[in-house]
């Protein structure tokens, strides 16, 4: 009888499936970002089904047996760091308000959930030779975006040319 394995045991809070949520708001201030999270019935749930794990620059959330489902949303690369200490979360009717709390304040007011669009470092204008063949200087063009260019434009110029 001591070979028996023991029966598995099961969590019921955590039964059924997982559904990933992208519905959400935000807004900030110099001290914190502000994530409102739409859930319908969350308030409705016990406080310690709703949970949230923050780092430097993420958070995780997790909400469990609301409507027989558990419902997650996972916040990677913040574009700026956060106090974990500081940040927190609050339940609402219907919403879960997760407040993000700035580590750097008030100087810059940066987004922090919004990925900034890459710079363009605007260089000199190529010359226009107008003695050479302009297959030729189209073929010099393209050289110089490939050696200047990042891992994406070279795998766009490789794809156009194969």
């Amino acid at each position: 009888l001591d070979n028996e394995k023991p029966a598995a045991v099961v969590d019921p809070v955590t039964t059924g499936h997982t559904v990933k949520t992208s519905n959400y708001g935000w807004d900030q201030s110099d001290k914190s970002v502000k994530i409102h999270i739409t859930l319908t019935g969350v308030h409705q749930v016990p406080t310690e089904n709703v949970q949230v794990h923050f780092t430097a620059r993420s958070f995780d959330l997790l909400v469990k047996n609301l409507s027989g489902k558990s419902y997650s949303m996972i916040m990677n690369n913040l574009l700026k760091p956060i106090s974990v200490e500081g940040s927190s979360k609050k339940v609402k009717t219907d919403t879960v308000l997760i407040l993000c709390r700035k580590k750097v304040h008030p100087t810059t007011r940066g987004d922090y959930v919004k990925k900034k669009k890459k710079k363009i470092n605007y260089k000199e204008k190529p010359s226009y030779d107008t003695e050479t063949d302009a297959s030729e200087g189209l073929m010099n063009i393209l050289k110089k975006i490939y050696g200047e260019g990042d891992n994406d434009m070279k795998q766009i110029i490789n794809k156009v040319w194969v």
